[in-house]
């Protein structure tokens, strides 16, 4: 990657930087001699580094082009950062991220499983299979549900 200074110009640089120099010479920064010295040197400027100490001595605004910052990288969105336990995540932060359960555990799959084979075998395997999505949903919905009213009450201790 080029230096900053070594980049080339185009004309919209130039005539930032030129109008720039007009704004200067109307506040009185610039006399009529030195505004017409600048801008002959502005018009022949190949590259950043040219323009750099045509408007070294003048405040802001002086035209030239900010310098580009690598924006840095986010590998998390918000929504995944809390959702996957990235930052922004309650236990972020913590030495060692621990799965925390309360109450008993309860395994749906062995569950699932035993519904399916049941239904497959006294219904048919489609059947079986709606059964077991319909069960399965109202499963995740109760513990949201449980998982949502726990993390208000925890909230409301606080």
């Amino acid at each position: 990657m080029a230096r900053q200074d070594e980049i080339r110009i185009g004309d919209a640089e130039r005539d930032a930087v030129m109008l720039a120099l007009h704004d200067h010479f109307a506040a009185g920064r610039l006399d009529a001699g030195e505004l017409d010295e600048r801008l002959d040197a502005v018009l022949s400027a190949k590259t950043r580094g040219d323009l750099r100490p045509l408007v070294r001595d003048l405040p802001d605004p002086t035209g030239l082009p900010e310098p580009e910052t690598a924006a840095p990288e986010v590998p998390w969105q918000q929504g995944a950062a809390v959702m996957f336990g990235g930052p922004g995540h309650p236990a972020w932060g913590h030495r060692h991220m621990r799965r925390h359960h309360h109450g008993p555990h309860f395994k749906a799959f062995p569950l699932l499983l035993a519904v399916f084979l049941v239904l497959t075998f006294t219904i048919g395997p489609g059947a079986g299979f709606l059964a077991v999505l319909q069960i399965a949903l109202a499963i995740w919905v109760i513990r949201a549900v449980l998982l949502a009213v726990g993390v208000r009450r925890s909230r409301t201790r606080a």
